[in-house]
């Protein structure tokens, strides 16, 4: 009967920490992989500077406009050319994936006539949360200790009703 009070308390415990510690890196690999693409608005067959950062990995970029190419890891940009057939005052987008992250960026391809500058907004682009799913994304201070004192309780629990007390055996 004690051996299935311990191995129940060990199972509960290892399956807290490891629900945690996937949310925690998560939350961490997210938290800095950022994208840019330069120029945002450019003619067809002109060359445009795709930028990731925060990635500690190959970056794979794809897009409609150009051909997919690879931010090598350890380096934070690199060139594509956008087709000569690419359609004028079409936005295209850009897709970044850095391992089962990913996140998008938008090209706007110049017209005959000039495009109207896009108006910069008032907080830098922080980028797409991206691959955080479901009730995992955005922790805070207050979840967080929510959780180890959640954590901390279940192993409190587990360890009580492992425990041997005397009489309960009927010896």
């Amino acid at each position: 009967m004690r051996a299935i009070r311990v191995a129940s308390a060990a199972l509960l415990g290892v399956s807290a920490l490891t629900l945690t510690a996937c949310v925690a890196q998560a939350s961490a690999e997210t938290a800095g992989f950022r994208v840019a693409v330069h120029p945002t608005t450019i003619a067809a067959g002109g060359q445009v500077t795709l930028r990731a950062t925060g990635c500690d990995q190959a970056v794979f970029v794809s897009s409609g406009v150009f051909d997919d190419l690879t931010i090598r890891r350890g380096q934070t940009s690199a060139t594509a050319m956008v087709d000569w057939d690419a359609k004028p005052g079409a936005i295209y987008e850009v897709t970044f994936h850095c391992g089962t992250f990913w996140q998008n960026a938008s090209l706007t391809i110049a017209g005959d006539r000039p495009v109207p500058p896009r108006p910069e907004p008032l907080h830098p682009s922080r980028g797409v949360h991206a691959g955080e799913g479901s009730s995992f994304g955005g922790f805070d201070l207050k979840e967080i200790g929510l959780g180890v004192a959640l954590i901390a309780g279940s192993v409190g629990a587990a360890y009580h009703f492992s425990r041997r007390r005397t009489g309960d055996d009927g010896a």
